[in-house]
């Protein structure tokens, strides 16, 4: 029989208490694992992978305790304590610094059932407050369907060529596994980014105030099912494809002859650094199964993004030169990309150490392009490139054949790239920047490759 002012029959002692459950995801906050975050609270196994898995490996609540106005359970117990001991409510109040209305309403709301008496119990009582104080309300996603419909719009829309016809991509299997298995094909899509779309809403929706959602809350509808707005399957749709969200701190825990010193970083026009200049450029392959490879460039300053296409030839020798990712084959195809660029995007490329760009100095005959190499081990300064590569990565997972895919294929994956939005850019994508500096004048002061 349901009480009034009740939220439901007496429950007793939470199987794990928020409160517990707090401790939990700071500890995995702080990178420990499943297992050892559930012997910080003192649970099973099983019920700590319960915990990471029903929240889809991230809290759906605050991480940090109730503080202020609200009462800890630390002050639940002993209000218990003051009680037992025949302390009136105005007592109690003074003994914890509190307001005697507090203490009053307190024993009232959040009192159980013993033998039809109300009893208070603090863990009870804690566990009902904190039920009291979710008020959970309807998923925005799922109570806007314009809203929705641009959401998984941009998640799971299809990757077109440039004449608009969809390419279809690999056959794919549902995810099941907590991360993509090497080797299998992922679904291609246009595969936003939460962040993306969220500020993207802003650039097309500037008066609609309906039309704007936060990345959390599409993190939250995508991993989290109780959310009940978007389909689980579209976690396929993110960029790392993982089923569970990775605590950032735990994936923190997971290292040539050809080179000249006049050829190293070091030497790069300073230009390059700072982006203000376009026309620098940094490149690398992505390599897949049965040394395949698709070759990568990316413009530092507009991120802008173009592939070559390295087919293998069937009649050489597995490791000529002139097929695949080898250096010849690998200098004509971007000799063949980047000579179709205006001269005031031609001023450098910085590649990384490995023996494909071995033919450096010819390309830069070739095309009037200066190669730079990037120190050993330092991904970094080639970071533009190197992100670009992890997105790429959705379309041509490691371990899969990527001689498969013919050169519109690629070239359409790269455009649907260039027509995401990115925060550096102000939310502009990629072909909007290029087509805005190839549209605008020099810049006075800007200096011109001669």
């Amino acid at each position: 029989m349901r009480r009034s002012g009740w939220p439901g029959r007496a429950p007793g002692v939470a199987p794990v208490r928020f409160e517990l459950e707090r401790v939990f995801w700071r500890q995995i906050a702080a990178g420990l694992s499943t297992e050892d975050a559930a012997a910080v609270i003192g649970v099973s196994v099983p019920t700590g992978h319960r915990l990471f898995r029903d929240r889809g490996g991230m809290p759906t609540f605050m991480l940090l305790p109730v503080k202020g106005r609200y009462l800890s359970f630390a002050e639940r117990e002993q209000v218990a304590l003051a009680k037992a001991a025949g302390d009136g409510v105005r007592e109690i109040a003074r003994q914890l610094g509190r307001d005697p209305g507090t203490i009053s309403r307190e024993l009232r709301r959040n009192a159980s059932l013993r033998n039809g008496k109300p009893v208070y119990v603090p863990s009870s009582a804690h566990w009902k407050a904190e039920m009291r104080a979710r008020r959970p309300k309807p998923a925005k996603l799922a109570v806007n369907p314009r809203l929705r419909r641009y959401v998984q719009e941009r998640l799971s829309g299809q990757v077109r060529r440039a004449d608009g016809t969809p390419v279809p991509g690999p056959a794919t299997a549902p995810v099941l596994r907590r991360r993509p298995e090497r080797g299998r094909d992922r679904r291609w899509a246009t595969a936003w980014s939460p962040e993306q779309i969220s500020r993207r809403l802003r650039v097309d929706f500037p008066d609609d105030e309906s039309m704007r959602i936060s990345p959390e809350a599409i993190y939250q509808a995508v991993f989290v099912q109780s959310r009940g707005a978007l389909n689980r399957e579209l976690v396929a749709c993110l960029r790392t494809g993982r089923s569970l969200r990775s605590p950032r701190a735990r994936a923190r825990q997971h290292p040539g002859n050809h080179v000249t010193p006049d050829v190293e970083i070091s030497q790069r026009p300073a230009d390059a650094e700072d982006r203000a200049v376009p026309g620098h450029w940094e490149g690398d392959l992505i390599i897949g199964a049965g040394k395949t490879a698709i070759g990568t460039l990316v413009e530092r300053t507009t991120r802008f993004t173009m592939l070559l296409h390295l087919p293998r030839d069937g009649d050489a020798p597995s490791r000529s030169t002139l097929s695949g990712y080898g250096a010849a084959a690998v200098r004509a195809a971007i000799a063949a990309q980047i000579t179709t660029l205006p001269e005031e995007l031609r001023r450098s490329l910085t590649w990384d150490r490995g023996k494909e760009l071995a033919q450096h100095a010819q390309f830069t005959i070739d095309t009037g392009v200066r190669v730079y190499f990037a120190d050993p081990h330092s991904p970094w300064q080639r970071g533009t490139n190197e992100n670009t590569n992890g997105l790429l990565r959705q379309y041509f997972p490691k371990g899969t054949d990527l001689t498969r895919w013919t050169r519109d294929d690629i070239e359409a994956v790269a455009a649907t790239l260039n027509a995401r939005p990115r925060k550096t850019l102000d939310w502009r994508t990629p072909a909007e920047a290029l087509d805005q500096l190839l549209s605008s004048p020099p810049a006075a002061g800007v200096a011109t490759t001669g």
